[in-house]
């Protein structure tokens, strides 16, 4: 096998083979050689080990230099010399080579998590947990990051940046205690609500990148004190609010006005069946069965519940136009169901004069209005979909809608006896009524 003494011209000058490869080798430095196609040419090493031939490349002859003597950066003959050193050493270089591009690998990965931001793993983290939430709680970790600007929806203006926006931007290592306190020592006067929100959902995120084994040796375990929670996190009071017997008359007079028959039948639904705002929301056609009189509710505890389709509900339904799969559809909502009844209801109760009374309370009205008819307590549980709290409730109260019908119906009729609202009436016209089909 001939040998040259490579010099940089005579590299440049080796011939390119027609077809396939071809190989020069040195002859300063046994085992370096160049390896020729018919358009590369690559510095390559080959020498035996364990009693076989291997080859190894080295680099292109345009990135490598043939000798160098700078230690950081050595040329063809250096790397040669280096190994056939490892293989002296019985080192297979295939090997070594092997592990130590895994180990830049790391050492690459480790220096770029030093600089990940928090949205970037925030993402990650909306995207792994989302199959296990509701739709409301994955909306309000959307909705506390947002960055703002956007035109208002209603109103003039632009929105303004959410709770977390701030923190989002934050090198995920560098969110720590003092910039949590600095955080919560802004946010809180100017928006206890969100604030409180914002930090319970940010300690989950938290508990989360604990666990995983990238994010885990990035963030600050300490930065979730108690002392922080406890000195600048706004405390959430207990929520009463909810209907008394005397405002239902002018409740149900001011709801029933709503221009809108669709928010007006959800929100006489709501107080009627307890049923949290996000269930009924998503209440279907197909859940809704007239013949059996029951109505399929899908509960955040059980997944699904069913309970009684009472008279007065169902006459409200029954009053409303099919044009989607949703019972309460609404025409500008992206998924064509209702999202957001609170403006309405809010005209409403100013109307009726009544004051702080959340959709929410109308779910805690439910509860509080049976007590009038002593509905057992479980049979109201079951009603609006409560986790049972006694061993017995959990594992010997089995009731059948028809029991829970009974009860349920009670509850109704006393609620409209209360309204005034005839119940002669509304099952006169519901006898009559058929579903109305859509435009």
């Amino acid at each position: 096998m001939e040998r040259i003494k490579f010099t940089t011209g005579r590299i440049r000058d080796l011939q390119h083979p027609a077809s396939g490869q071809v190989f020069y080798w040195d002859s300063e430095v046994r085992g370096l050689g160049v390896r020729a196609t018919q358009s590369t040419k690559s510095f390559v090493y080959q020498g035996r080990i364990n009693g076989k031939t291997i080859r190894i490349k080295i680099g292109d002859v345009r990135t490598w230099t043939i000798d160098s003597s700078d230690p950081g950066r050595p040329g063809a003959r250096q790397e040669a010399r280096r190994l056939q050193s490892l293989i002296d050493k019985g080192i297979d270089p295939r090997l070594e080579k092997q592990e130590r591009l895994e180990l830049q690998t790391k050492q690459r990965a480790s220096e770029h998590k030093q600089y990940l931001l928090v949205r970037d793993v925030w993402g990650e983290y909306l995207e792994d947990r989302r199959p296990h939430w509701g739709e409301r709680h994955y909306l309000d970790h959307l909705r506390l990051t947002h960055t703002g600007g956007d035109k208002k929806k209603r109103g003039k203006g632009k929105t303004k940046p959410a709770a977390l926006s701030s923190l989002m931007d934050l090198k995920l290592a560098d969110l720590t205690s003092e910039q949590l306190r600095s955080w919560a020592t802004k946010e809180a006067p100017q928006r206890p609500g969100q604030t409180r929100l914002g930090y319970t959902l940010l300690r989950a995120f938290f508990s989360w990148c604990q666990e995983r084994s990238d994010y885990k040796d990035i963030i600050d375990s300490a930065a979730f004190s108690s002392r922080i929670r406890k000195d600048l996190i706004p405390k959430q009071r207990p929520k009463s609010d909810s209907l008394q017997r005397e405002q239902l008359k002018a409740w149900f007079s001011a709801v029933r006005k709503i221009g809108n028959k669709v928010i007006s039948a959800y929100l006489q639904s709501l107080l009627l069946t307890g049923a949290r705002r996000e269930e009924l929301a998503h209440l279907r056609w197909s859940d809704v069965d007239f013949s059996w009189n029951s109505l399929a509710i899908r509960d955040k505890v059980d997944g699904s519940r069913t309970i009684p389709l009472t008279p007065y509900v169902a006459y409200l339904l029954m009053g409303l136009p099919q044009r989607n799969q949703w019972v309460f559809y609404s025409p500008r909502a992206k998924d064509g169901r209702l999202q957001e009844p609170r403006k309405a209801h809010e005209r409403a109760l100013t109307e009726a004069g009544i004051d702080n009374l959340s959709i929410h309370g109308l779910r805690r009205s439910f509860g509080t209005l049976s007590e009038w008819v002593e509905t057992p307590v479980g049979i109201v549980y079951q009603i609006m979909g409560h986790k049972p709290s006694a061993t017995a409730e959990k594992h010997y109260r089995s009731r059948p809608i028809d029991l829970l019908r009974k009860w349920h119906t009670k509850i109704e009729e006393w609620i409209l006896e209360q309204a005034e609202i005839e119940i002669s009436e509304y099952r006169r016209e519901s006898g009559d009524l058929k579903l109305v089909s859509g435009e």
